[in-house]
């Protein structure tokens, strides 16, 4: 499948969106995606195919570390590399402005994500009680270092 990982700008919002409500149980309104083109912390990239955004990862970046907000990929965009790519295009780019690490939450029930976030080389570093709802659920923190640990 032929994709290529772009920075989100004001015409992939409406797709963002889209990609929100029909991934999420509490999706983002357009208007706060719409802010985050103004927050110079936020780093948000699209994976674009045949002109689809097909899917999306946002990170915020603070000091020397970097959080990832969201990814998400449509149902039928999945399994096909492109969570990989904008991970690693999203980890890449933290690296190239001095960030040392990239963290996020994911659900521990949730197999297909730990697989690919450990194949990755992203560790366990700790859990957050009741961070999900719907249902309720602990989230795992998982954080990749760019550099050796010391």
């Amino acid at each position: 499948m032929d994709f290529e990982i772009v920075p989100m700008g004001e015409n992939h919002i409406d797709e963002v969106a889209v990609i929100e409500t029909e991934c999420f149980e509490n999706p983002w309104k357009k208007e706060d995606i719409a802010l985050q083109l103004t927050n110079e912390n936020a780093h948000f990239l699209c994976a674009v195919s045949g002109g689809e955004v097909c899917g999306y990862i946002g990170i915020y970046e603070y000091f020397e570390s970097c959080e990832t907000a969201n990814l998400a990929v449509l149902p039928p965009f999945r399994r096909k590399g492109i969570a990989r790519a904008l991970i690693n295009a999203a980890a890449q780019g933290a690296k190239s402005r001095g960030r040392e690490f990239i963290t996020l939450e994911v659900r521990p029930s949730n197999e297909a994500a730990l697989s690919l976030y450990s194949s990755l080389g992203f560790e366990k570093a700790g859990l957050r009680k009741n961070f999900y709802s719907s249902p309720v659920e602990d989230a795992l923190i998982l954080t990749k270092y760019f550099k050796e640990k010391k």
